[in-house]
């Protein structure tokens, strides 16, 4: 490795490879997937543009030029993973998104399994990176329908804050949306200004109540597309892309692979994505169904 003046982290090298947010590129550090001109790396290691870099026994080809930044917008449903894989053949938020040449798409944080909403992809590392870091305070939106009865005085609470097992927390806005009085589900509009493990649904459970539906509507000034189908994506404009950049402070992209319109959502269009997303699940349930009779004993 060369003289530390001329080096950069190893975590923010892969990230701004594409290979991972460096929050992901530490852990795989940590667990030796990472290798540095043949020795196993450690956190904390620097390196400079000679250096070899290998993931998982792989060549990593380090791009000499930086690709344009290109972020999508993707509506989750509920029941996909917010991982790669998974070695059970559930669906994941990655099974219908579009290739990129020479780059990998990066989630900008986490959905669990049973919210919906929201989730962005990037190919910039850096730009996934600070979306996520706390320090930026990125304000997150849900709708999330509450079953049990909630009282003023627990909606002051959980904006004064509430201590759960990882810390103090808190909702930043509380909207109470009109609902019927008869009903024992109601919904709120929350907001938090950081992204931890079911901060919404552990925040309200402190209070005795539980979430029966959980929506991320908005990530920082970034509203979600109401008329992009569920389990589809767009990519968004330039213009669109350089608002999460400014939010971070990073430099404005001026290069985009984007055509004009590219990124409207005319009745056309929405057709064949909702036609693409129930052909994927199907084939995405034959091929569970074909899996579950693979392992079955044979007579």
């Amino acid at each position: 490795m060369t003289d530390s003046q001329e080096t950069e982290k190893l975590q923010k090298v892969l990230a701004n490879n594409g290979v991972g947010s460096r929050r992901e590129m530490e852990r795989w550090i940590e667990e030796g997937r990472i290798s540095v001109n043949g020795t196993v790396a450690k956190l904390g290691d620097r390196v400079g543009g000679d250096d070899q870099l290998r993931v998982d026994g792989h060549l990593l080809s380090r791009s000499k030029e930086k690709s344009p930044c290109r972020v999508l917008m993707y509506n989750k449903p509920e029941g996909e993973l917010c991982s790669r894989n998974d070695p059970e053949g559930r669906a994941t938020v990655f099974d219908r998104l579009p290739n990129i040449q020479s780059d990998r798409w990066i989630a900008v944080g986490r959905l669990d399994i049973n919210t919906s909403g929201l989730l962005l992809f990037t190919n910039d590392g850096e730009l996934a990176n600070r979306l996520m870091h706390p320090r930026h305070e990125i304000e997150r939106e849900y709708a999330v329908r509450v079953f049990g009865e909630v009282a003023p005085a627990m909606l002051r609470t959980l904006q004064k804050g509430v201590e759960l097992e990882d810390g103090v927390a808190k909702f930043t806005h509380i909207h109470v949306r009109p609902t019927d009085d008869e009903s024992l589900n109601q919904w709120f509009n929350v907001t938090l200004s950081e992204g931890r493990n079911r901060e919404v649904r552990r925040l309200w459970e402190s209070q005795g109540v539980q979430v029966s539906r959980l929506i991320r509507v908005r990530y920082g000034n970034l509203e979600l597309q109401k008329r992009l189908p569920q389990g589809a994506w767009i990519e968004l404009d330039l213009e669109k892309v350089n608002q999460l950049r400014k939010m971070v402070q990073l430099p404005k992209e001026t290069e985009t692979n984007l055509k004009t319109d590219d990124d409207k959502l005319d009745h056309a269009r929405i057709s064949r994505m909702r036609r693409s997303v129930k052909k994927h699940k199907l084939n995405k349930a034959g091929q569970s169904r074909r899996n579950v009779a693979s392992t079955r004993p044979k007579r």
